[in-house]
């Protein structure tokens, strides 16, 4: 099996060559790019890029100008390096379709465990059955997520979202239970980061957002329409 390719981008050398060395040293293949404008083109030059890990402040053109670029092709994972760590720049991030958001300085080891743990949930290899209620099928293996026959386009993280919602489904789930499953233990951003998912993925959904509840004061609960 191929090694999984991450593209690495950061306009610091210094930075480039500490993550490179920790992504190396845990089996990944590392392809680096200096600025933004570089990194676009190593991204649509080599089609089999599985992750990208990416600096805000750059020169020619920065981050968040070359994440929404990679968003009008692609769904690939995409991590947000910076230093800074005000909650607007965070939200930002995600709003943007950024998928983690890591504020500089940080721990190494931090980073290669959310790098895991996306490519982990975005390389579903098992034929896990699909997930059906209300009206919303989720097809893990493909990836996909369909509302009465019609392919609904969604983020990776919304997808991961929706997907633990529908898995939960009935069960009055805490912001702080929520990001736990679906950003992982080891984030520590605001839980009003899931508040401004949820809004998108209710958006997305038309309809069908009405199937995810409020429990003010607490969390979220997916609930299908009783036949």
């Amino acid at each position: 099996m191929d090694k999984v390719k991450i593209l690495m981008v950061d306009d610091e050398s210094r930075m480039r060559k500490l993550v490179s060395d920790f992504l190396v040293k845990k089996g990944y293949s590392v392809v680096e790019a200096a600025d933004g404008a570089e990194a676009l083109d190593t991204f649509f030059a080599q089609k089999d890029i599985s992750l990208i890990i990416l600096d805000v402040m750059m020169p020619k053109m920065d981050g968040w100008q070359v994440l929404k670029e990679v968003r009008n092709y692609s769904k690939i994972p995409v991590i947000m390096l910076t230093a800074k760590t005000e909650e607007r720049d965070e939200l930002q991030g995600f709003e943007n379709g950024a998928d983690e958001y890591i504020a500089k300085p940080f721990s190494p080891k931090i980073l290669m465990a959310r790098v895991d743990a996306l490519l982990r949930r975005s390389n579903i290899l098992n034929d896990e059955e699909r997930i059906e209620a209300g009206g919303i099928v989720i097809d893990e293996a493909a990836h996909s997520v369909t509302i009465e026959g019609e392919q609904v386009d969604l983020s990776f993280k919304e997808f991961e979202l929706l997907t633990y919602f529908m898995k939960n489904e009935g069960i009055a789930l805490s912001r702080e239970k929520i990001l736990n499953n679906v950003w992982n233990y080891d984030y520590f951003g605001d839980a009003r980061t899931i508040d401004t998912h949820v809004k998108k993925l209710r958006s997305k959904l038309g309809n069908h957002g009405e199937c995810i509840k409020t429990i003010w004061g607490m969390g979220y609960k997916f609930e299908a329409p009783k036949e």
